[in-house]
């Protein structure tokens, strides 16, 4: 795997804990130095390790909030 740097920029909050400590939350992260994105995953609780996850630009997480407040649950 290629090397990569990442900076959370912001965190914008825990969606859930697992028993160990991760946690899945949205932040947003420059990755390698690029415009920040925002993003899903799990992290580890020193955020020195990170599950596989889901980066979203703004425009794809307006249209996932828009989605998501259209669900009837």
């Amino acid at each position: 795997m290629a090397d990569f740097s990442y900076d959370i920029v912001e965190n914008l909050g825990v969606i859930s804990e697992g028993t160990r400590g991760w946690k899945k939350e949205l932040n947003l992260i420059s990755w390698s130095g690029n415009e920040p994105k925002y993003d899903i995953r799990d992290w580890s609780p020193d955020h020195e390790k990170m599950t596989k996850g889901v980066t979203l630009t703004k425009e794809d997480l307006v249209s996932l909030r828009d989605l998501l407040n259209s669900l009837d649950i």
